[in-house]
């Protein structure tokens, strides 16, 4: 329906890249002889670097990677406030109970935000409102050639921009270039059932007044002419097509926690807020070394690995950006009227998991 477009041509030859595209109908939009020979559609590989890509370079790395131990006030202050957060909890064993022991169990948390752009084609159309088509014999540029107004590093967003000498008037795929459809609401009627006597005509024993005893009424969707305008030309017959290319920046973000045994659910650690130690971004990552837990090192080289081979082949990588944090995690043992508890401190905000406080209450509400 659209026919070729031999002025949009010069990707790379790799049409395996290129999907068909779920047209309305079967070749409607076309060819277009040098895009690959493919009228549009499926994502772009970034074209190779025209100059030699700087080889990454280590980040600073700080000599002290410690944090002060957490005190048994501070300790028995977010118990006091745990306490008191929950209102079926009494406060006793929080004011009352005797610290036997605190164990710390720190662990780390590495994240991996590899932020990128990815580039598709596909056919788009809209109502043609007498705007002239700019499909020209002049080549159009390729995806990669565009300019794009980018966002900030490491935040999503979607562009949607129109590629110059591609567009041209066609009929209306939808109505035939009739500018008109069925109503939905009638079905091409033009009436529907009066909704007063169920399309009876009557009313009990009388004549239905709202339809005159036809059963009928005007259907308000088409003012009862059985037709409205083609929502697809929007009554205009005619269309502008074109291609459309999308511009998708995403940041892909990874995390990697150190295992540790102190009975900290899964949940709570991924909602824990941990202290930064150490934070890196260039546009390529160099992997964390001299890292004192090896755990991180080598995350930190599997995961850039990865990211770099994941998202390499079909996107253009903008930026990589490392960061270790350092979340305390601390283990309260308690006594309290001659039994054993303990409860967890963690995160900097001192949260406090504690699934088994030893003064609960049922409350009531009437």
């Amino acid at each position: 329906m659209y026919g070729n477009m031999p002025n949009y041509a010069g990707t790379a030859p790799v049409p395996a890249v290129y999907p068909p595209l779920a047209a309305p109908a079967a070749n409607m939009y076309g060819n277009m002889p040098n895009f690959d020979g493919t009228a549009a559609g499926g994502y772009v590989p970034p074209p190779m670097p025209t100059e030699p890509i700087a080889p990454p370079q280590p980040g600073p790395v700080p000599s002290d990677w410690s944090i002060p131990s957490l005190s048994e006030d501070v300790a028995r202050e977010a118990f006091k406030n745990f306490a008191s957060s929950h209102c079926c909890y009494s406060s006793s064993p929080a004011e009352d109970c005797v610290i036997a022991k605190m164990e710390p169990y720190n662990t780390f948390r590495y994240r991996l935000e590899t932020f990128t752009e990815s580039r598709s084609t596909e056919w788009a159309h809209k109502p043609h409102e007498g705007e002239p088509p700019d499909f020209s014999p002049q080549t159009a540029p390729q995806p990669w050639e565009i300019r794009a107004t980018a966002p900030s590093l490491f935040t999503d967003h979607k562009q949607e921009l129109r590629v110059p000498f591609t567009s041209s008037i066609k009929d209306c795929h939808s109505c035939h270039a009739t500018g008109k459809e069925k109503c939905d609401v009638c079905k091409g009627n033009g009436y529907k059932s009066c909704f007063k006597c169920q399309g009876s005509g009557r009313c009990g024993e009388e004549d239905c007044t709202q339809c005159d005893a036809t059963g009928k009424e005007k259907c308000s969707g088409c003012n009862g002419q059985g037709m409205k305008d083609c929502k697809t030309c929007k009554g205009n017959k005619r269309l502008l097509a074109f291609i459309q290319l999308k511009v998708e920046w995403t940041n892909h973000v990874e995390d990697y926690v150190v295992e540790q045994n102190s009975g900290l659910s899964s949940e709570e650690l991924r909602s824990a807020h941990g202290k930064e130690l150490f934070k890196n971004s260039q546009p390529v990552l160099y992997p964390l070394i001299g890292f004192p837990n090896p755990a991180i090192a080598e995350a930190s080289e599997r995961m850039i690995k990865d990211h770099q081979t994941k998202y390499g082949q079909t996107s253009r990588i903008l930026q990589q950006r490392q960061t270790v944090e350092l979340i305390p995690i601390t283990k309260v043992n308690y006594s309290w009227k001659g039994k054993s508890y303990f409860y967890i401190v963690y995160g900097n905000n001192n949260s406090v998991s504690d699934s088994n406080y030893p003064a609960t209450c049922c409350c009531v509400i009437l």
